[in-house]
């Protein structure tokens, strides 16, 4: 006896098995188009996660890996067999900001996340972060897509595609940031995924809803009359779709127009940060707002951006929106070649409304299952930046070596330090964490088998991690 499989395999030079295959892999993507809740592969530990997205590669030796070492030999040559340092002749240099031991883990941060540190006991710090380029732009989209090239989806279109999402009034995946980060929307994108999945680029440094989201009301008739050009317009479509036959960009505009639609009803509650008390405002450091009357005419100042962004991403994920990312601002603000001293103020930005956020999360109870990722695409060197034009070298170059990245609830085991990088911060010695391990650990958390979830596109099936990444299961509680 043999199989039907088998039968298909055998006749006909094996191409009844090929128009199967065919058959099951256009199955498989007409299915995936949806964002209606899915079943994970095993019971999750998190349901939701906020990416907050320090753009630029901020310092690991400045920040939450502290380095005695780096004062013990300041100003000397970097020791060892290191090629970079001879060819970048920099001096090491000690940090300028001073390290303390917080909470019952009496893990070190810098005096650059005061308030953050305060939260340390919910908190893993990833010390052995390492990517495969010292570049911004590969960086960043390995980070966010796992990839250094672009044309691959994002995590966040992977684990909506996984998931789908709690919320049908509001998008699945949504990213924020004050202008653009660079690389830009590739970093939301869906690619080949269908279209459904991509994430929904929101700026931040806006304070009226109307402006975050644009577009979004009609500015002629009434709602009812909407109503009727919007069931028009699916008619159309959905006429355009069985005529063409399986087509996940027409569908993707269906389903999206179908969520802008009942958008109306509740996105401009959840992006309308001028809702929440006043106090609550301070705390996160959103300034410039007081009431809706106001935001016409007084916008908020730039060091607010960040703080609006995290908590919009509060109010989202407390409405079921599966994935918020939070980029900290335009370009690559963390960047800094010249001064590291510059860390000083993106902190003052980015330290309050990152601890409001995890202190709210854990009040609500909603820590528990949302997992906040914090880092940015890199690290810097521990050593002084003198090539190029750098005038004023008390900067440090990029580090892919060894960095940090936090995470924070949906399963994390808090206040613990994993992995790390040699006496001087440089490269990632112990336990090393690369990129795919850490998105296969993400994956993991929300109840997903990073092997398993995958997705036919040109001849093969593709999944976020490529062929590699390991579960971190040692930060798993």
């Amino acid at each position: 006896m043999i199989t039907r499989r088998e039968a298909l395999r055998q006749a006909g030079n094996g191409f009844g098995m090929v128009g199967l295959a065919g058959l099951l892999a256009k199955e498989a993507q007409a299915d995936a188009g949806s964002l209606l809740p899915k079943s994970p592969h095993f019971a999750p530990k998190a349901k939701q996660v906020i990416f907050l997205f320090l753009n630029g590669g901020p310092s690991q030796v400045d920040t939450f890996d502290p380095k005695p070492m780096l004062t013990k030999f300041n100003g000397g040559a970097m020791p060892g067999d290191f090629p970079k340092a001879k060819q970048e002749r920099g001096k090491l240099m000690q940090s300028p900001f001073p390290f303390k031991r917080y909470g019952k883990s009496g893990l070190e941060v810098s005096d650059l996340f005061q308030k953050t540190a305060q939260c340390i006991d919910d908190i893993c710090v990833i010390r052995s972060m390492h990517t495969d380029l010292p570049a911004h732009p590969q960086a960043i989209l390995q980070m966010n897509v796992g990839r250094i090239i672009p044309g691959f989806p994002s995590m966040g279109a992977w684990l909506t595609y996984g998931l789908g999402s709690e919320n049908r009034n509001l998008p699945g995946f949504i990213s924020m940031c004050a202008g653009v980060p660079d690389v830009g929307s590739q970093l939301w994108s869906s690619a080949f995924l269908p279209a459904v999945y991509q994430g929904t680029y929101v700026p931040c440094d806006e304070t009226d809803p109307e402006k975050m989201i644009q577009h979004l009301r009609s500015r002629s008739g009434n709602v009812e009359e909407q109503k009727k050009r919007v069931e028009l317009w699916e008619k159309l479509n959905r006429m355009e779709l069985e005529k063409r036959g399986a087509d996940s960009q027409l569908e993707g505009r269906i389903q999206s127009m179908e969520v802008a639609y009942r958008m109306q009803a509740e996105a401009m509650d959840a992006f309308d940060v001028s809702k929440e008390p006043e106090a609550v405002r301070e705390r996160y450091g959103v300034t410039g707002m007081r009431d809706t009357s106001e935001m016409k005419i007084k916008s908020a100042t730039r060091d607010g951006d960040f703080a609006r962004g995290c908590l919009v991403a509060r109010r989202l994920v407390e409405r079921g929106v599966r994935v918020v990312q939070v980029y900290f601002g335009n370009d690559k603000p963390w960047d800094s070649h010249h001064d590291i001293m510059v860390h000083r103020k993106l902190a003052q930005q980015a330290d309050q409304p990152i601890a409001a956020l995890l202190q709210d999360l854990k009040a609500s109870g909603l820590l528990k299952e949302t997992l906040v990722i914090i880092g940015g695409e890199f690290g810097r060197r521990p050593w002084t930046e003198v090539a190029g034009r750098i005038n004023v070298q008390n900067g440090r170059n990029h580090n892919n070596e060894g960095f940090f990245t936090l995470l924070a609830g949906g399963g994390v085991k808090g206040g613990i330090a994993h992995g790390a990088t040699d006496d001087f911060g440089y490269q990632a010695v112990e336990n090393k964490v690369h990129v795919h391990d850490l998105h296969a650990t993400v994956l993991h958390l929300m109840g997903l088998d990073h092997t398993k979830l995958t997705y036919p596109y040109s001849g093969r099936n593709f999944r976020l991690t490529d062929v590699a990444g390991n579960v971190v299961k040692e930060i798993v509680a």
